[in-house]
């Protein structure tokens, strides 16, 4: 949609996902088998038909640039536009601006050049299939002055603890933002506001010394902006922990839970061309998603495998993610663990965490 452009901020995402952001960050950490975290937005902005997308980074970004290329797999490989990965321009002495309005301030022309009216921002630890032509009628509908998105979690988990709360009127107005832990509104870090009023509120931000847009443009001025609540009803999760990377993980293996997520929208990745998956005589596999590339002589159950994985002869794997190019080695037993790539786990080892604490190996580990 050409009055649309995407801006899908990482700048003050939490990093408790420890391990798997050793060397990346959390936007590119591998989900579901094939994918990364970062896929969902993108995949949802390339629904919505919008030809602009810049994503601001500020650390441990050479995965996700490796991960997003020139953003084909997302329509974004274009001669005008496309997809911008923009890290804070620290070399400029005058520069003023602060915290994450630093990206606003000095990629100015990213804005400028785009011919949409409006932007959507957005991160990358909420999945959800939302659809964003949608959210932006209702914005024009109600003539807000910013839309926020929300959805409703009768019984929020710990990965909710820092979500802004909203209470939202009848007619569809947010009326506060808190953290209030009780209140089952939770902001889904995603909002749409005409361009215009975007930079305005980012300028004046920058002048008074703010640091992130939210809080400085959007909180403290709640009561002078017309803000209106669209609430999203589909799939969501939080992904901001450990514990809650592996629990959603591990929901994605009941059909009902996969299907609400990818049975709708097709969520694009980037393509990596693999032989199919080969299941040897001696493979006991049930319940499992298993990526292209994988060899398997062993057991496997309730468990993820990314692409490239091998399981020897006599290996049991029980719920459990293993990512991509993993070995795992002859009688060995895995239980509640999370193996990140290229990891190689030799013979006769025996590895168990909890269901609540998973036991997790960084990548390019051998035991």
């Amino acid at each position: 949609m050409r009055e649309l452009m995407g801006i899908i901020n990482l700048d003050r995402e939490r990093d408790g996902l420890n391990e798997l952001t050793y060397y990346r960050c959390g936007a590119a950490v591998p989900f579901a088998g094939r994918y990364r975290l970062i896929d969902f937005i993108m995949s949802s902005m390339m629904h919505a038909g919008i030809q602009d997308i810049a994503i601001f980074v500020r650390r441990k970004y050479r995965s996700l640039m490796d991960h997003l290329g020139e953003g084909r797999p997302w329509d974004m490989n274009r001669k005008r536009g496309g997809l911008f990965i923009l890290p804070p321009d620290w070399n400029d002495e005058t520069d003023m601006s602060a915290g994450e309005l630093r990206h606003i301030n000095n990629n100015l022309d990213f804005f400028e050049r785009g011919a949409a009216s409006h932007i959507v921002h957005a991160g990358s630890q909420h999945l959800s299939t939302v659809d964003l032509n949608a959210v932006h009628a209702y914005h024009l509908e109600k003539k807000a002055d910013v839309t926020l998105v929300y959805t409703r979690v009768p019984s929020p988990r710990p990965e909710h603890r820092f979500c802004y709360r909203l209470d939202v009127d009848e007619d569809g107005s947010v009326a506060d933002i808190h953290y209030e832990q009780r209140h089952d509104c939770i902001y889904m870090e995603m909002f749409v506001m005409e361009k215009s009023l975007f930079l305005e509120l980012a300028e004046h931000c920058i002048a008074h010394g703010g640091k992130h847009f939210f809080r400085d443009a959007l909180m403290k001025n709640r009561h002078k902006l017309r803000i209106a609540a669209y609430e999203y009803k589909g799939y969501h999760a939080v992904i901001n922990s450990l514990e809650s990377y592996y629990r959603t993980s591990m929901n994605l293996l009941n059909p009902q839970t996969y299907d609400s997520l990818f049975g709708k929208r097709t969520v694009h990745t980037k393509i990596k061309y693999e032989v199919p998956a080969k299941y040897l005589d001696t493979a006991d596999v049930s319940n499992a998603l298993v990526a292209n590339g994988c060899w398997i002589e062993g057991e496997v159950k309730n468990s993820i495998l990314f692409r490239g994985v091998q399981v020897k002869r006599g290996a049991s794997i029980h719920n459990s993610i293993i990512m991509q190019k993993c070995v795992i080695g002859e009688n060995v037993r895995l239980e509640n663990v999370i193996l990140d790539k290229d990891v190689i786990i030799s013979r006769d080892h025996q590895l168990q965490g909890d269901y609540r604490k998973p036991f997790v190996i960084a990548k390019d580990v051998s035991i």
